[in-house]
């Protein structure tokens, strides 16, 4: 069997990569941070719109417990934008907003 060392980058890659600035050091380590929502027993099916529609209120739950605390919320609000497509969850912030939105209210 190989091994997991057969299959690393830099014998992909021929040339080094040049040197970051500390921007885009900044960059690349929000963006390796960045996790998609894992899997949910609840909701087996292809269709989504429901563990959508949990993850969002679950983030909504989080600023609530925190007191509108958007920094300790931030990974459930990333886990909700990743499962959601940009049109439901901006539609809900509007909702939000404008006091309209039927989920939690926080």
């Amino acid at each position: 069997m190989p091994d997991i060392d057969d299959y690393k980058l830099n014998k992909i890659f021929t040339s080094t990569p040049p040197e970051l600035s500390s921007e885009e050091e900044t960059l690349l380590k929000a963006v390796k941070q960045v996790r998609t929502t894992p899997p949910d027993a609840r909701f087996p099916s292809f269709n989504q719109a429901g563990h959508c529609w949990n993850r969002y209120n679950e983030w909504l739950v989080c600023l609530k417990q925190t007191g509108k605390d958007e920094d300790s919320c931030k990974p459930m609000r990333q886990l909700a934008t990743s499962v959601c497509p940009s049109i439901m969850y901006d539609k809900w912030d509007e909702e939000r907003e404008e006091g309209t939105y039927p989920g939690v209210k926080v």
